[in-house]
């Protein structure tokens, strides 16, 4: 069951429960409004390289330890693919121009805390990037890797990102 916030975040008044829309919402009585909890939108990319993608060790929450597609939020009026670019850049020290991303798959993750965002995912290939892989200062490692290799070692992947990256590796 998804938590609600006990407060508005417009007025202050205590929320209450209401099933509104084929579900049960959050609702403000003072201001005679739902209160909605919508998923967060991120964008990254999937950079491959034969049979490798480029990933990162996740410092920061979510899934902190697992390797993961480079990828942050969007700022407010920032396009999912600009986003996309701006991230791997700051994560992993490679750049690529907006017009050599694909738009791949989208991914709506639940982090099991009441918090959800939607990743939109894109693609390219190593030889549309440039630059030298290093880890930015969110992430603990940047590196190719073969998925199974990654596994074998021990390593986890983030939670909804493996069949996503093997789908991307098998259709390049």
């Amino acid at each position: 069951m998804m938590e609600f916030p006990n407060y508005c975040g417009e007025c202050g008044a205590e929320l209450e429960s209401k099933h509104i829309e084929g579900r049960e919402r959050a609702y403000c009585g003072h201001c005679s409004q739902p209160v909605y909890r919508n998923a967060k939108p991120c964008g990254g990319v999937l950079v491959i390289d034969d049979e490798q993608v480029l990933l990162v060790k996740r410092t920061n929450p979510p899934a902190v330890g697992s390797w993961s597609l480079p990828a942050g939020f969007l700022e407010v009026d920032e396009p999912p693919e600009l986003a996309a670019a701006r991230e791997l850049r700051e994560e992993t020290g490679v750049s690529v121009s907006p017009d050599d991303l694909e738009l791949f798959e989208t991914n709506l993750i639940d982090h099991g805390d009441g918090t959800h965002v939607l990743v939109i995912i894109y693609r390219t290939t190593r030889s549309a990037v440039s630059g030298d892989v290093q880890a930015g200062s969110d992430a603990g490692d940047a590196q190719f890797w073969h998925i199974e290799e990654l596994l074998e070692a021990g390593e986890s992947i983030e939670l909804g990102h493996e069949s996503i990256m093997r789908q991307a590796i098998a259709e390049t």
